[in-house]
């Protein structure tokens, strides 16, 4: 299955951003190549870009309370396992204090460091960070690979709050809904939304099925398009009925 997400803010737009360059960084990171490593290090500079946001760990810290509060509503609930209930408030309870913790802007540590801020503005324009336009980066690169490894990890540590967080928060939202099996007729498909509310609708669609929704949505209405992948140069509708999954999120 294909599973493609649309957020409905701005704030779980932000949060699926982040998921994204987080993972890079991490695959990257975990590589042996110089070029994995370059790649792991400017995604780590889109994450300080993205994360630059003053209120997005407060945004965090209340959604996680949020969500505590909520589970301590569970308690003692014959239907729920209070194991999993633990376990899950504990998890929260460890993302809000690390995040508490964490003291100044997010990433201040990063732009304060003068030669991680010159690769940076160096590798915002194409083929800017060659070996004869950053001699000490080519240095680095070519260091051991675990002190390569072992540097990229350090700059990284601080920020994993925010990473832990926003893992949680987008968790239990992509938990919080049921999908419904549709079809979209001739590869189209609207629903007006009743009132529905949602922060995030996610469409499901089966492996090797020949559709790419196109997905647009405000509180009034849904309105989704198949297209058809094999003529992305000049888009066309799908012609065919398109079954899929639909999901409405909401925390």
């Amino acid at each position: 299955m294909i599973n493609y997400e649309y957020p409905l803010n701005e704030r779980i737009r932000t949060l699926l951003r982040l998921e994204d360059l987080f993972a890079r960084v991490g695959h990257f990171s975990g590589a042996t190549s110089t070029f994995d490593h370059h790649s792991a290090l400017i995604s780590m500079f889109e994450v300080l870009e993205v994360a630059s946001r003053a209120d997005l760990k407060v945004d965090l810290v209340q959604e996680l309370e949020r969500q505590r509060q909520t589970l301590l509503g569970y308690r003692n609930n014959p239907a729920i396992s209070e194991e999993a209930l633990s376990g899950a408030l504990y998890e929260i309870e460890q993302a809000s204090a690390a995040l508490l913790a964490m003291a100044g802007k997010i990433g201040q540590y990063l732009r304060e460091n003068e030669w991680l801020m010159a690769i940076r503005s160096r590798a915002a324009i194409p083929g800017g960070a060659c070996q004869f336009d950053l001699p000490a980066y080519h240095y680095w690169l070519n260091r051991d690979v675990e002190a390569r490894q072992r540097d990229l990890a350090n700059w990284l540590h601080p920020m994993t709050p925010i990473r832990d967080g926003l893992l949680i928060v987008l968790r239990l939202l992509r938990g919080s809904g049921r999908p419904e099996s549709l079809v979209a007729r001739r590869g189209s498909f609207q629903m007006t939304m009743g009132g529905r509310s949602a922060q995030m609708i996610r469409v499901v669609i089966p492996h090797g099925l020949a559709a790419v929704p196109e997905i647009s949505a405000n509180k009034y209405a849904l309105n989704i398009r198949f297209m058809m992948p094999e003529t992305l140069s000049r888009p066309r509708q799908s012609e065919a009925d398109v079954q899929f999954d639909l999901t409405f999120c909401n925390l």
